[in-house]
């Protein structure tokens, strides 16, 4: 009998895939059994001995009967994880939304909800809301799949992804790209001071709202400060990967584009969530995710930072001298604000049933993220402030979890939709970047930043992620390679290179080795071999 996790890896395996990936251990008689040990591992420590443990050591205070769903959440979240991690293609859009429900939406609220230690961020919340909120998130991650088991269903009709014509960067741009961006940051840098940016986050925080008072003004400016560098960096890694001279000059660009990255985003005095997100690209652009054995290692890196680093990368937020004290394992989530995003949505039930919702005014604020509050006086907060004020909270400072603000913008009806159109779309991001991770071009830069960011849209408020989003994707228009025309049409054929540029055949004298390459081009910046295929 094929279990669920199986049933959805083989409709994986099913659905279009990168050959150069796939190559990577696929093929072989014993890859199946390589499968099937690796997910038996990992899913018997995330869905068996954490949630058993759990159990066994946090006891039930009888706050109330939710904490049996959101368990199932973690379990199902863990098996999930598991047959990603072993399967080792890069579905990182995927990967990052089943890492979140995980801890956010499985182990963090059970361990609140059984020793009634709930986050202290967001007291006072009535039990009688447990349930229905549990069943909320349930509802909105079986939505979730059920949005990307249509994605799978119509890539299967459509043909596989890859025939896709891949895109390219523009080296000019990307050079204009580097010259505004690195100046902008510089400029970032002089303006708030060194020192508040290497000191902790609240003074450069304070640096920075000194600097630019109007909150509008000072989120773009910040996202100006990361994200054009970020998309920088990466365009000039694609372009290295296609360059035949002038290699070691454009690796030193990238490592001093990447330094003063790292100044502008640092772990004293950045929040986690941004240095994070830096950090993952750099590493994808390194060539984390270039083969599965690779990318097995980053998923695994990357959950366990989110276990046992999130919890102290927090350390410098009031002090230079920084606090690495941490509490047992599951004692940690136990009345941790850092895990407020469920009670959140508890918040924003309790809010729609006040009769206060005004549908869409908070996703309009979000999409106008741009508008200063002195044009629009009445510009609507973030959707964690509005949640706090609601409820009287003196700290305002909370997330707003993507569950929240479809509440929030809609009730249950924008939940279901959304998380049916999040579900679709990740799925059909994810089929997209598979062949881009086998290949140099724009979508490879878009894997590098995107699905890590999507924690932060995840968590919320969407107002202070968008405006992020925002810049980055302007930036990666503008970057963005015109498609070469040829004859008889306005794309290149399948054969060419993202610039359109056919690459050089392979001799006739000798047949070519059936066996496709082990180490498939991904624009990994450090590494000779990515020189020696650019030149074949």
């Amino acid at each position: 009998m094929t279990s669920p996790v199986d049933a959805v890896a083989n409709a994986d395996d099913a659905a279009p895939t990168s050959t150069g990936l796939a190559a990577d251990g696929a093929g072989n008689g014993h890859e199946s059994l390589l499968f099937g040990l690796r997910l038996a591992i990992v899913a018997v420590i995330l869905s068996g001995v954490v949630p058993l443990a759990l159990v066994a050591e946090v006891p039930d205070t009888g706050r109330s009967a939710a904490w049996p769903i959101t368990l199932v959440i973690a379990i199902w979240s863990g098996l999930r994880l598991s047959a990603l991690i072993a399967d080792g293609r890069p579905r990182l859009f995927d990967f990052f939304f089943w890492m979140f429900c995980y801890l956010f939406m499985g182990i963090a609220p059970t361990v609140q909800i059984r020793s009634n230690l709930i986050a202290t961020t967001t007291p006072d919340i009535d039990p009688g809301f447990d349930l229905p909120v549990a069943l909320f998130a349930a509802l909105g991650i079986a939505c979730y799949e059920i949005g990307r088991v249509v994605a799978i269903a119509l890539e299967r009709r459509r043909g596989p992804e890859a025939e896709l014509a891949p895109v390219g960067v523009s080296p000019a741009r990307v050079g204009l790209l580097v010259t505004f961006a690195v100046l902008f940051s510089a400029y970032f840098i002089v303006s708030v001071g060194l020192g508040p940016l290497l000191e902790s986050r609240e003074a450069a925080g304070a640096a920075r709202e000194a600097r630019w008072a109007d909150s509008s003004v000072r989120g773009i400016v910040y996202s100006l400060a990361i994200y054009p560098l970020v998309v920088a960096v990466g365009g000039l890694v694609q372009v290295r990967a296609l360059a035949r001279k002038h290699r070691f000059i454009l690796l030193a660009v990238i490592l001093v584009a990447a330094g003063v990255l790292l100044v502008v985003v640092n772990p004293l005095g950045t929040a986690r969530y941004n240095f994070a997100t830096v950090l993952f690209a750099l590493a994808v652009y390194a060539g984390a995710t270039a083969t599965r054995f690779r990318t097995r290692i980053t998923m695994i890196a990357a959950l366990a930072g989110l276990i046992f680093l999130f919890p102290i990368a927090d350390a410098f937020r009031r002090s230079t001298e920084g606090n690495f004290t941490r509490a047992g394992f599951f004692d940690e989530y136990a009345g941790n604000g850092d895990y407020d995003a469920f009670w959140q949505i508890a918040n924003s039930y309790s809010f729609i049933l006040s009769g206060l919702m005004e549908p869409g005014r908070q996703l309009l604020g979000s999409l106008l993220f741009w508008l200063p509050r002195s044009i629009w006086a009445d510009k609507p907060n973030d959707t964690g402030v509005v949640l706090a004020q609601f409820r009287g909270y003196n700290f305002e400072n909370l997330s707003a979890p993507l569950w929240a603000e479809f509440l929030i913008n809609g009730g249950i009806p924008a939940l279901i939709i959304g998380f049916l159109i999040v579900g679709y779309a990740l799925r059909r991001m994810d089929s997209r970047l598979l062949p881009a991770f086998s290949q140099t071009g724009l979508w490879a830069v878009v894997g590098a930043i995107f699905p890590v960011y999507m924690t932060i849209l995840l968590r919320g408020s969407l107002l202070q992620a968008t405006g992020y989003v925002a810049v980055a994707v302007a930036s990666l228009l503008f970057i963005r390679a015109r498609r070469a025309k040829v004859s008889g049409g306005t794309n290149p054929p399948p054969n060419t290179s993202p610039q359109g540029i056919a690459p050089p055949q392979p001799s006739t004298s000798a047949p070519a080795s059936p066996r496709p390459p082990r180490f498939p081009s991904n624009g990994s910046w450090w590494d000779p071999r990515s020189r020696r295929r650019s030149r074949r």
